[in-house]
């Protein structure tokens, strides 16, 4: 560490000792512009044999529950690295060096799970459906959706999930530790809009070096100083997705892509369901081309506007509608049905329905539809079958002089075997 960063940290320690309390608002706006600053705080933060890193927690303590927002914001900025420091301290054996930390971590901690009047805090969070508007969808956008008994039971019922009461802890055990942090870090996203770049630069670099260390991608990445594994839980990938996924429109495009593939290849290794889902849902959602990577402010997602104004559409069925609709009469077309075809090739037409011509015995025929056309046809039928009948009554003889003996078909078995238009018929 430099001398130059020891002398603006020094200085920033005693400034704030020495400030009165009328001026605490406007100290707390200025300190987000002091780059070197905050710069120097990071190279104290990780460096855990740094003199100055006692001091410095303390201090950092003292901002979050100053009551300030701005400061409580300001100390809110470091806690990736805090949480990266303490891990790998963790990890080495080493929990003299991280006491300080470990002591920071807990104090935030303690101090978000309970409210202004001392009472545990409990989260809720609500989940939108799908057939509301919303910030993110349009249920015009979506399509329609089917008006099952089902559907119709759950709409306008909202899906609360609760957080907590998460209890207080006296000190960091490996059975506790990625609760408080998973917490922590959950803090941190709820306010992840106030966060600069170096912050959210450092948040990336973290998840990356907690999940590939200790595996074979820390060689490919170059990462030193911790070469043993650092155990984490889904609930908190899933917390570190979501900063990287903030981290993907606001600048950091190529850590965060860094960051995401990382965490991706811990969680299949791991089999952890939850952060394979998270992770696969924003691989998919990425555009296919890098965001800009010009800082001039955070994105914004780009939503429609519901009018306010009632619109329907001109395509919707409605009471109205269907009572003012008028079916075609099938008595309209009666005039044109009863006229028959010229040519016997023709196809008949039943008002939008063409019936087409079709041969079973190589004559040319019509088909006919339902209704009086098919009832006078099959009068017609009758009446040529019974002057084919009497036609085949006259006596005939062979040279023999034996009456041929005459067979007479129903009429339902002529017209199975099929009757062709010029009345002839086979015997």
């Amino acid at each position: 560490m430099l001398a130059v960063d020891t002398g603006v940290v020094e200085e920033w320690l005693s400034e704030f000792k020495t400030l009165p309390e009328a001026s605490i608002s406007s100290y707390a706006t200025s300190l987000k512009d002091k780059t070197a600053l905050i710069s120097s705080l990071y190279k104290v933060i990780q460096e855990p044999q740094c003199e100055l890193l006692e001091p410095v927690c303390h201090q950092l303590f003292e901002f979050y529950r100053s009551g300030e927002e701005q400061l409580l914001r300001f100390t809110q900025q470091f806690l990736p690295e805090l949480m990266w420091c303490y891990l790998a301290v963790s990890a080495n054996r080493d929990l003299q060096s991280s006491g300080c930390i470990e002591a920071l971590l807990l104090g935030v901690y303690n101090l978000e799970i309970i409210d202004k009047e001392g009472h545990n805090k409990v989260l809720s969070f609500t989940i939108p459906s799908l057939s509301k508007p919303s910030v993110y969808h349009e249920p015009s956008s979506i399509g329609s959706m089917a008006l099952t008994e089902g559907a119709l039971s759950q709409h306008g019922l909202s899906r609360v999930v609760y957080s907590g009461p998460h209890p207080q802890r006296e000190m960091l055990t490996a059975q506790n530790r990625f609760e408080v942090l998973s917490f922590l870090l959950l803090c941190y996203n709820a306010a992840l809009s106030y966060m600069p770049a170096m912050s959210l630069q450092s948040l990336c670099q973290i998840s990356s070096r907690i999940c590939v260390c200790g595996y074979p991608r820390q060689q490919v990445r170059k990462y030193k100083g911790v070469n043993c594994r650092i155990p984490v839980s889904s609930e908190f990938m899933v917390q570190m997705l979501t900063g990287i996924y903030y981290a993907f429109y606001n600048g950091e495009w190529d850590l965060a892509r860094k960051a995401m593939d990382d965490v991706l290849y811990r969680a299949q290794l791991e089999l952890y369901p939850e952060p394979l889902l998270v992770a696969n849902a924003i691989k998919a959602s990425l555009p296919q081309v890098a965001m800009n990577s010009t800082k001039e402010g955070a994105r914004c997602i780009q939503v429609e506007i519901t009018p306010t104004s009632s619109r329907i559409s001109r395509n919707a069925v409605t009471s109205m509608s269907i009572r003012g609709h008028r079916w075609k009469r099938h008595g309209e077309n009666t005039g044109d049905q009863n006229e028959q075809p010229e040519n016997g090739n023709d196809a008949t037409e039943l008002g939008n329905f063409i019936i087409p011509e079709i041969s079973v015995t190589n004559v040319a025929g019509e088909r006919t539809g339902n209704g009086e056309k098919s009832r006078a046809l099959a009068e017609n039928d009758v009446q040529h079958l019974q002057g084919v009948q009497e036609t085949a009554t006259d006596p005939r003889t062979d040279s023999k002089g034996m009456p041929e003996i005459r067979r007479q078909k129903s009429v339902r078995k002529m017209m199975e075997d099929g009757i062709n238009s010029s009345g002839r018929v086979q015997f």
